[in-house]
């Protein structure tokens, strides 16, 4: 952590909640609270004369001080200020300098068994508000051994200067960039690619995007490191094409960390908050990263969606190849496949597996690593889920397992239905979002199948994350 310099930089410098002039604490006031309980997104909830006050860093039984920062619709925003009396939840010793400022882990001041007790509740609540998943049995959550410098991905904006560059995350709530240097939850590689692209945009004079007035190059830095390997893939997301500049900015990276092998520059031109834009120009002949996850070899190119924690990841596919039941004989159908590791580590127990996935490169990715892996009895088809299943429901095929690894905001219902019609003896589905999983699961009961178990999987250390791993089976089937 950089001692005494300001750790934010604005890129837009405007709050994305306005503030309003209801009764009540008025922004900027220092209030003095107790913390009662986390809210899902890890902050800490109190009340003050009547209000709700969500509290980003504190934890439950924290006392406190707190300036109020934004006035919401329904609760007040503050930062923690001072702890005038600590949780027993809390570690002896801070981790992180910067946890204050950044609030990208909210819960790495508590304690780890705390964190995966209090995950294991928050699932089980969610379950709870449907009356058809109260009996739901909640395994306790898996834990990896590696609960720090874990992530292998980092999609970092880039603000401020080319004479004084801000690498970081937005702070919440804000255009404001954190500036990061050695988070304790990056691979050490990542923060290593970090600092030398720090120097070597200061060095070079590499112009920073500047939304105001349009004007620089350099939006984000998007590093991607492969465990089995050792070695990384850097990515630059520019404004326009500029080709010296970011060349010169690879080359220099290369010279400082030579484990960065693959450097790509990505131009997106387009408003907004989307990383990615559309096309890709590779600066070294080399194009992707290889990495194993469990028992699968996976090619990592720069927009590849894959798990952030390679020990975590692998925990959650063998609870999925565990939950499958497979035995050589079934066909698996894989929906929201992305690169298929998961299709690759049933495809050795199944008879055969069809993955589904919108995106066409990951699909491409997929059958890249099918290839990699040896598996001929995956095929892997990019389209709309809701289109192929209908295909799939109009030629009738027969589908033993379907497992179902949606985005966040979960299932369409329609998705269900149509998976419901295929009917599988049985059903895995992954989630990254307990609330959307207990809303799909509850539909899919009223759909014929019932949900024997669930297990989560702490996938994210020190934040409020948690992914599910949900049993379901046909009801006429759950006696057999």
């Amino acid at each position: 952590m950089k001692q005494q310099r300001k750790k934010t930089r604005g890129t837009e410098a405007k709050p994305a909640v306005q503030e309003r002039t209801a009764a009540g604490p008025k922004r900027g006031t220092t209030l003095e609270l107790l913390i009662e309980r986390l809210d899902p997104d890890g902050l800490g909830v109190a009340h003050y004369e009547g209000k709700t006050i969500l509290v980003a860093g504190a934890l439950p039984q924290d006392r406190c001080l707190a300036r109020i920062s934004h006035l919401g619709k329904t609760a007040v925003y503050a930062d923690l200020i001072k702890l005038t009396q600590p949780s027993a939840l809390r570690t002896k010793q801070p981790i992180c300098g910067d946890a204050g400022d950044c609030l990208g882990c909210p819960l790495i001041g508590m304690r780890y068994a705390e964190q995966i007790k209090w995950k294991h509740g928050q699932v089980q609540s969610e379950l709870n508000a449907y009356p058809s998943l109260k009996k739901v049995k909640v395994l306790e959550p898996l834990s990896p051994n590696q609960r720090m410098h874990y992530r292998t991905t980092a999609k970092l904006a880039v603000a401020g200067s080319h004479a004084d560059p801000y690498i970081g995350i937005y702070r919440r709530a804000s255009h404001d960039v954190v500036d990061l240097e050695e988070c304790p939850l990056h691979h050490p590689l990542v923060n290593r690619v970090i600092t030398a692209a720090r120097e070597g945009i200061t060095k070079l004079k590499v112009p920073i995007w500047q939304e105001k007035n349009k004007s620089g190059i350099l939006r984000y830095l998007v590093v991607r490191v492969s465990v089995s390997t050792g070695e990384a893939m850097v990515t630059f997301v520019t404004y326009r094409r500029a080709f010296n500049e970011i060349h010169h900015l690879a080359r220099f990276i290369q010279e400082r960390v030579p484990q960065v092998v693959v450097v790509c520059q990505n131009v997106n031109s387009s408003e907004g908050n989307v990383i990615f834009g559309p096309h890709d120009h590779f600066i070294t002949k080399q194009q992707a990263v290889q990495d194993r996850i469990g028992q699968v070899e996976v090619l990592i190119s720069p927009r590849s969606f894959l798990q952030v924690h390679n020990e975590a990841a692998a925990l959650l596919y063998n609870a999925v190849l565990e939950q499958a039941g497979l035995d050589g004989s079934q066909t698996v159908l894989d929906l929201y496949c992305g690169i298929g590791g998961i299709a690759l580590t049933l495809a050795p127990q199944a008879k055969r597996v069809l993955g589904i996935e919108m995106n066409p490169e990951a699909v491409a990715d997929a059958r890249r690593n099918a290839k990699l892996n040896q598996r001929r009895n995956c095929r892997f088809e990019a389209g709309d889920v809701r289109e192929l299943l209908a295909e799939l429901l109009e030629d009738e095929e027969r589908v033993d397992l379907a497992v179902l690894n949606p985005p966040r905001k979960g299932c369409e219902r329609e998705v269900l239905q149509q998976v419901a019609g295929l009917a599988p003896q049985r059903i895995v589905y992954v989630s990254c979002s307990p609330q959307t999983l207990a809303r799909d699961l509850d539909i899919l009961d009223g759909l014929g199948y019932v949900c024997r178990e669930l297990q989560p999987v702490d996938m994210f250390p020190q934040t409020p994350h948690v992914e599910n791993v949900a049993l379901l089976v046909q009801k006429a089937a759950k006696t057999a």
